[in-house]
């Protein structure tokens, strides 16, 4: 028998099952939050010092809750996103317990679930998983025996923690290139790792991106429409915000190499795809840049010309003639930051939603198996799923369909 019994569990503590808490309370759906750690746990552990979040202040906001901030265009570091988010517990005042994690989800053969717990189990006729999606990092083992400082970009906190020499970054997502920036900044020699990505312009013509994404209606994207390609668009809230631009990032003294592919006696065999990923997030971005030209013209909008969003540097000599091995010992590589993403946890799910990659298989947020949900997954039902912004739209549809399921 379980040891208590619920309608609707929430799994994750964080902006995810908050928001997902606030919509179940507004419908009188009875609940219990489950917190593994605190609430908002990999905003405390897993950001570096520096880290600056990547939406203006202006969008930052929770269902029925708004920032305080004094800087509607600035951009904040991560202890006030913290801040944020534990005031909005506050205003929620959720049914939550912290410091319990669920290590098992299973059927109880009646059409309910049961969650084991470390303090005990809870049945629910309903469960929603909302532990996000970053929730296991993604390490390449190339260099196992290697002799080198390694850390990956969730456990990186500030150039100080690595020891003096050069550093290899590794992935040039929005975690790796603000960090290899960071580190460059500090005076650090780097290189930089780049393979296929999106490149994006923090504004144009007048406008931050994602108030462009907003007023095109292209941040509610239905994930129908999202097509092959998962890579989120690298973007910077660091140093006032502006577009990441790699050419620069050269210019400044950042060497660029393609992707890693192999490593041997600290060796690193290099791809010979740089010049390909950079033409490519140059075409991302040229086609983006022509998409907001024909909406202002479409609707004759006063906004101003940006012909510097367009204007390019040289191409360096790192991408002309680029590397096709890095020796760490003879460049004074003495450290190594893996900013090669995350992937998600989901093995103590024991109930069949999951595909091959350990995926939840579900519909905007509803499992094949009736009453178990996921909530605050990329493009869990439109591009702006995982924003701080839109986990509450999802948020309110999932809550919804539970309603109407009783």
């Amino acid at each position: 028998m379980p040891d208590e019994t619920i309608d609707t569990l929430v799994i994750g503590g964080g902006q995810a099952g908050l928001t997902m808490s606030h919509r179940l309370k507004q419908r009188g759906i009875a609940h219990l939050v489950l917190e593994r750690q605190r609430i908002a746990e990999r905003w405390r552990s897993e950001r570096w010092d520096g880290l600056m979040f990547q939406f203006p202040n202006w969008s930052v906001r929770l269902p029925d809750f708004a920032f305080q901030h004094n800087d509607p265009d600035g951009f904040s570091p991560t202890a006030a996103i913290i801040r944020f988010i534990e005031d909005y517990a506050r205003f929620v005042a959720p049914p939550i317990r912290c410091g319990v994690a669920v290590t098992r989800l299973h059927t109880d053969g009646n059409g309910g679930f049961i969650a084991e717990t470390v303090d005990g189990s809870i049945a629910a006729n309903n469960v929603v998983v909302a532990t996000g999606p970053y929730q296991r990092p993604l390490r390449p083992d190339l260099l196992r025996d290697a002799d080198i400082f390694q850390v990956h970009a969730s456990a990186y906190k500030n150039p100080a923690q690595l020891p003096d020499g050069a550093v290899l970054v590794v992935g040039a997502g929005a975690s790796g290139a603000q960090i290899a920036e960071e580190l460059a900044r500090a005076g650090r020699r780097v290189f930089l790792s780049i393979g296929q990505h999106s490149r994006l312009p923090r504004r144009y013509r007048g406008r931050d991106l994602i108030g462009r994404l907003a007023e095109m209606g292209i941040d509610q994207t239905p994930v129908e429409q999202r097509g092959a390609s998962r890579l989120l668009p690298v973007i910077t809230g660091a140093y006032g915000g502006h577009t990441v631009d790699f050419r620069r990032f050269a210019a400044e003294g950042v060497t660029l190499l393609g992707r890693v592919s192999a490593a041997s006696d600290g060796v690193i065999a290099i791809a010979p795809d740089l010049a390909e990923s950079i033409a490519n997030g140059d075409a991302y971005y040229e086609t983006f840049l022509a998409m907001v030209d024909d909406f202002i013209a479409a609707r004759g909008l006063d906004c101003p010309d940006d012909p510097a969003a367009r204007a390019r540097l040289p191409d360096p000599a790192c991408l002309t003639a680029p590397l096709r091995t890095l020796d760490l010992r003879t460049e004074g590589v003495n450290a190594v930051v893996w900013a090669t993403g995350y992937g998600l946890d989901l093995d103590w799910i024991d109930v069949p939603v999951l595909d091959a990659r350990g995926e939840p298989r579900h519909r905007r947020g509803i499992s094949e198996v009736p009453g178990l949900y996921f909530l605050g997954l990329q493009w869990l039902s439109r591009m702006k799923s995982s924003f701080l912004s839109g986990v509450g739209d999802d948020a309110a549809d999932l809550a919804d369909h539970i309603a109407a399921r009783r």
